[in-house]
């Protein structure tokens, strides 16, 4: 038997432990076989891992590709060209566009976008507001994977229901079996302290950050957790900023409530003195918080398990709005967001090589655990006989230093990382049995990315 692909000498790593001097075979796309490199079938092509780590594909459920209507920042083409360069195979759009995808229509064109130029394989989420409760059931019919409300101020100004329309889409999204997330801050609370700052002249960037504080975060997954208990919806918190929250997300999963969160590697990796250090270019929402939070976040998110997720919150802003040229200038004049689709998994690697966790759990948050909070495994996330043949590979030793952020595949590639070190790598990535990335470069075909299908 010859197959398409085999990739063997390497260490096959899953959530249930490593094998080492093994390998995976593809045929048509799918997984044919993983197991030791010498029981492996022939192939069309042989790739040599050199003995470095094959782990099922990364996925991150969080970046904002900016298409439709913002493709200035990003595309699905740029985007997906970094998420293979940074070994991500599968990626999750945010809805928050122009226009926002708030109907299937919408949903239908960043699909459509997507299918004509994405390198990785992609899926979206639909954002609820005030206007588009009775669409709910149609954007579940249209494929949509998930459901986001912003409940406080952010890029685009998508302006949150209120308490009682949240509580009945929770109800309507709880019919279609699919899960809410949140941008978890509490509008009126840094709506009155951002005005209050401005008003003060506190125009610093560290100033942003203590304009929207652990509270603001905190009360907002409280709530919606209270929510989720009264209507038994399915719920997610994004991007997990604090302690003090990870242990609001922990006190929900205590009480049975079906809440799931995510952190992204800028707040396990800086605290707010990076506001200091670097300035604007690291402003983002929620903000990065100080040491002692930081240190929770790891205690209760990481160590005792209360964050589910890695992802990234990957989103571009040119030089101009991130404001490279005047970085300690005033604040409020800066875009919050920056890039991390080539940043996160040498981050997570640097975190292992440090003894922070495992390999194995590594791979469980990026990966497996990300596909099934969002209803993509075992496609996704997995290493299974029959699933999608997606992988990265990573030489976990390689020791590097981003010492140009131009270097990256994004359109726009304003990133605090610029200057931080790194022990680990992704080295190459494939998607559904195709090499999309390897030898630092780009070799898949955009367009040839596809959207999941879920159910």
């Amino acid at each position: 038997m010859t197959v398409d692909l085999v990739v063997r000498n390497c260490t096959v790593v899953t959530p249930a432990g490593r094998t080492p001097d093994a390998g995976v075979a593809v045929e048509d796309g799918r997984i044919a076989a993983v197991g030791r490199s010498d029981r492996l079938p022939e192939a069309d092509r042989v790739v040599d891992a050199e003995g470095n780590v094959l782990v099922p594909g990364i996925v991150d459920c969080h970046i904002h590709n900016r298409e439709p209507g913002l493709e200035y920042k990003e595309d699905w083409e740029s985007a997906t060209r970094a998420a293979a360069a940074g070994g991500v195979t599968t990626v999750v759009g945010m809805p928050n566009t122009d226009p926002v995808i708030d109907r299937p229509e919408h949903l239908e064109v960043k699909y459509d976008r997507g299918e004509s130029s994405a390198h990785v394989d992609f899926q979206s989420y639909a954002v609820v507001t005030s206007e588009n409760l009775d669409l709910i059931p149609d954007l579940d019919d249209a494929g949509v994977l998930g459901y986001k409300i912003f409940l406080g101020s952010t890029v685009g100004d998508v302006p949150p229901p209120n308490d009682g329309e949240i509580l009945d889409a929770m109800e309507r999204i709880r019919e279609t079996g699919k899960r809410l997330g949140f941008h978890e801050e509490n509008g009126e609370i840094i709506d009155y302290y951002t005005d209050q700052f401005r008003a003060a002249g506190k125009n610093d960037p560290i100033d942003h950050s203590h304009s929207r504080p652990v509270i603001a975060e905190r009360e907002a997954v409280e709530r919606m957790v209270t929510f989720a208990e009264e209507t038994g919806a399915k719920i997610h918190m994004f991007h997990v900023s604090s302690g003090s929250a990870a242990e609001a997300v922990a006190r929900g999963k205590d009480r049975g409530v079906d809440v799931t969160a995510e952190t992204t590697p800028h707040y396990l990796w800086f605290t707010e003195e990076v506001m200091r250090e670097k300035g604007n270019p690291a402003r983002i929402q929620p903000p990065i918080r100080d040491a002692a939070e930081r240190e929770q976040l790891w205690a209760v998110g990481i160590d005792d398990g209360a964050i589910d997720c890695f992802a990234t919150d990957h989103a571009p802003h040119t030089p101009e709005e991130k404001k490279v040229d005047d970085p300690f200038g005033n604040t409020w004049d800066a875009v919050s967001g920056f890039v991390g689709l080539e940043t996160e998994v040498p981050t997570m690697l640097t975190f292992v090589d440090q003894g922070r966790f495992t390999l194995e759990e590594w791979v469980r948050r990026h990966s497996t655990r990300p596909a099934q909070v969002w209803g993509m495994y075992p496609q996704k996330g997995s290493l299974q006989i029959g699933t999608d043949a997606d992988f990265t590979i990573v030489d976990p030793d390689r020791e590097w230093t981003l010492a140009d952020a131009a270097e990256l595949h994004s359109k726009n590639c304003v990133t605090p990382f610029e200057g931080e070190s790194f022990v680990g790598k992704a080295i190459a990535t494939i998607v559904r049995g195709e090499v999309v990335f390897e030898e630092d470069s780009i070799v898949g075909e955009s367009g040839y990315g596809t959207r999941v299908d879920v159910e």
